[in-house]
């Protein structure tokens, strides 16, 4: 779910100042199905806006990558952290156009949570069937024109949302291994 060609670093990009950010990827039971919580960013927000994304952000000083992402989850989406079980990290991904290399966390609960979307930051939280996301049909492909360059770029095209960039290769990574399990229960 990689665009093509990938975006490099930004010239004169300083490997030590990438900052880490956590996003949660969350598992829980929608009529006996499992799916997932993603969020549509608000427009006005100056990184990233209106596009879908998981929970997440910027890992504070002494914080684990587990607990940043159920920090923000909880900021985001109001998630109550009891409850939630922490099943494992996926593949660290770098982020070049804003400088983060995101962390994503999977994360489940027995239970459809409770959340609401935090005022001026999450425009809508999305519950995605995970069949839905593995339905080959699913995925689109789109040309963008980034800093006069095309890039084709792949999608998941899901309920009428386009879901793309690092949010799809999460979800691309996560995916494969449920694809690869002989056991999946949520």
């Amino acid at each position: 779910m990689m665009p093509r060609p990938p975006r490099p670093w930004p010239p004169g990009t300083n490997p030590h100042r990438i900052r880490n950010a956590a996003g949660l990827l969350l598992l829980f039971p929608l009529e006996n199905r499992p799916h997932v919580v993603l969020t549509l960013r608000a427009g006005t927000l100056e990184r990233h806006g209106g596009q879908v994304s998981l929970p997440g952000g910027v890992v504070d000083p002494g914080e684990s990558f587990e607990q940043a992402a159920l920090r923000e989850a909880h900021e985001e989406v109001g998630l109550e952290p009891r409850g939630v079980q922490m099943l494992g990290a996926l593949t660290p991904l770098d982020i070049h156009i804003s400088g983060f290399r995101l962390h994503p966390i999977v994360a489940a609960t027995t239970t459809r949570p409770v959340l609401t979307p935090a005022d001026g930051e999450v425009a809508r939280i999305l519950e995605m069937p995970v069949e839905r996301l593995m339905d080959p049909a699913s995925v689109v492909w789109r040309t963008m024109t980034r800093d006069e360059i095309e890039v084709q770029v792949p999608a998941f095209l899901v309920e009428g949302t386009e879901i793309w960039g690092a949010t799809a290769m999460v979800l691309a990574e996560f995916l494969a291994l449920l694809s690869g399990s002989e056991d999946v229960r949520i």
